[in-house]
């Protein structure tokens, strides 16, 4: 691509700050630049025509955690790293309610649930019985026992009777948020280049010089933000985890009304206009699911429709609309990595499918990293 002397002189001249990746990460760490550098040139590359990753394709679960995913963590992590986690998705939460407004993100809160199986009495028994410890470690922080019991009144089949819930937990419009936070992003003078992969960079002479499938340039500093892919361009501990979804078409009179975790949030399902998003089960094959391909398998969108029509839907018909997926950044455990690489190269990656909880807080956190 042969740019022309204004396209250099307006764009790709003089850039102090260079972030990879469009997302919740990137676009955070770019208003916080912004905030402490008011007349630099930031300059933001996205490799998708939209954010390509996670943040344009999740969920919307405005979530810190299931029972069930706590009490797994704390068999791998101490309660002190368990806890701060939690309280950083919290505080994750309420910075990107206050950045762009509960309106402006559709910000419900109906409360999460976790179903668990009928025939997993062990599981079962052991969040129940463990409740109360876990409302013990958290209630300082949310000031209020964050897990209770609720009875199943959604009329779901095949799980037990009981439900674990929390009234801390809320949803979001994926959409909504991610315009927003672009638009905020694009008024504070924040040039985003999208349809742009960085393909190899070189700290030379007090700079680092980045080569992309269009152009060359030198920045100042380089930010990795692109969690899930990270390890194509930096040696950091991350393994992209792939996470299908699909949705249905508007139910009528659809009464189920919140977020919901299955499996140790390996499945989780919410409502939406009036449908039922639901997405999961990369754990039916982990190999095949660690890729940053996008797609579905059939052995996935299987299980998923057999969800949706023998325990979450099992009285009411209801036809798929869409299919699609988008891919996470994971590793042996949930802490993000937010570190300096070299002089001038930096990267806020590895979410661990908790992008819209933690993305503003690491995008803040890598921020406060450069000078």
């Amino acid at each position: 691509m042969i740019l022309s002397y204004w396209e250099i002189k307006s764009y790709l001249s003089n850039i102090d700050y260079t972030i990879v990746g469009s997302g919740i990460v990137g676009l955070n760490c770019a208003l916080r630049l912004r905030e402490r550098f008011p007349k630099a040139a930031i300059v933001i590359l996205e490799r998708g025509i939209l954010p390509q990753g996670a943040s344009t394709k999740n969920a919307g679960f405005a979530c810190f955690g299931s029972l069930s995913e706590i009490l797994d963590d704390l068999k791998t992590h101490s309660e002190d790293e368990v806890v701060q986690l939690i309280e950083k998705r919290r505080k994750g939460l309420l910075l990107l309610r206050k950045t762009l407004s509960d309106k402006a993100i559709d910000y419900q809160q109906h409360g999460g649930y976790e179903l668990f199986d009928h025939n997993d009495h062990k599981e079962y028994d052991y969040c129940m019985s463990r409740m109360d410890k876990v409302n013990v470690l958290l209630k300082p922080y949310f000031k209020d026992n964050v897990f209770q019991i609720r009875d199943n009144l959604f009329n779901f089949n095949n799980i037990q009777k009981q439900l674990s819930f929390t009234p801390f937990e809320g949803q979001i419009d994926t959409g909504k948020m991610m315009r927003s936070l672009t638009d905020l992003v694009l008024s504070k003078g924040i040039l985003i280049l999208n349809s742009v992969s960085v393909e190899h960079f070189d700290e030379l002479n007090g700079s680092v010089h980045v080569k992309t499938d269009k152009f060359e340039f030198k920045t100042n500093r380089l930010l990795f933000c692109t969690n899930g892919f990270a390890s194509k361009l930096i040696n950091a501990e991350v393994k992209p985890a792939r996470a299908q979804v699909l949705i249905t078409k508007p139910i009528e009179n659809l009464k189920i009304k919140g977020t919901f975790h299955l499996d140790k949030g390996f499945y989780y399902f919410r409502n939406i206009d009036s449908r039922i998003l639901l997405g999961g089960g990369r754990n039916l094959d982990f190999k095949t699911e660690e890729t940053i391909e996008m797609g579905e398998t059939e052995i996935v969108q299987n299980k998923l429709e057999e969800l949706l029509k023998t325990t979450i839907l099992p009285y009411t018909p209801f036809e798929i609309e869409q299919r699609w997926s988008g891919i996470m950044g994971v590793g042996s455990t949930k802490k993000p990595i937010v570190e300096q690489l070299s002089d001038r190269v930096f990267c806020g990656v590895r979410l661990g499918g908790m992008g819209i909880a933690i993305g503003s807080h690491v995008g803040r956190e890598l921020a406060h990293l450069v000078d």
